[in-house]
């Protein structure tokens, strides 16, 4: 393992990313929407995280910048990075599968929504936050810059503490005392924990 092999292999991270969810992009482009909660702090918070999960550690490879935040290179700890990564796209992927046709980037509830409640979401509400959270890990364990690696988890962060009650919140007004007793047996990001 070196720096490179690190670099790209968070960067096969973002393609398998891409991969996974640009069928459910297109998909849900076309779908009706009930309501939507699109607003300038939804957009600030999906910029946040992009910035941190994608745009800055894409800086810190392709120029080296900070270099005066690098860290040590040490193989093993990237290494450790490919769990976390693997982990973020099986979790990524099963999270689409499972919320198939109420999937959206953004707060939107669909024509036809159903609350999900079988696969993943059997024991967490937010999966894709959790991905997210792993996504930010491996880039940290990967890429060895303090300022490109934290970004990941700071990214991550902003958007599931700025957004998860705006969500609850939606679910609550659309699927009130269900989605309460679903609330009522199942952990936000991590099973049985948190």
């Amino acid at each position: 393992m070196t720096k490179t092999i690190a670099a790209v292999i968070w960067f096969a991270g973002l393609v398998g990313w891409y991969i996974i969810r640009h069928p459910y992009g297109r998909r849900a482009r076309k779908l009706r929407v009930r309501e939507s909660r699109l607003d300038w702090r939804e957009w600030a918070l999906l910029a946040i995280a992009s910035i941190g999960l994608f745009l800055i550690p894409a800086i810190y490879i392709v120029t080296g910048f900070p270099a005066s935040l690098d860290r040590p290179f040490v193989p093993a700890i990237a290494w450790l990075g490919l769990l976390p990564l693997c982990g973020a796209l099986w979790l990524f992927r099963r999270s689409h599968v499972d919320l198939g046709r109420n999937w959206s980037v953004t707060l939107k509830v669909r024509k036809q929504h159903v609350l999900v409640k079988s696969g993943v979401y059997r024991h967490i509400r937010h999966p894709m936050y959790s991905s997210f959270f792993l996504l930010g890990l491996a880039q940290m364990l990967l890429l060895s810059n303090w300022w490109a690696g934290i970004s990941g988890l700071v990214g991550a962060g902003a958007l599931f503490v700025f957004r998860v009650f705006r969500e609850e919140q939606m679910m609550l007004e659309n699927f009130g005392d269900e989605y309460r007793a679903y609330m009522a047996h199942t952990k936000r990001i991590i099973p049985w924990t948190l």
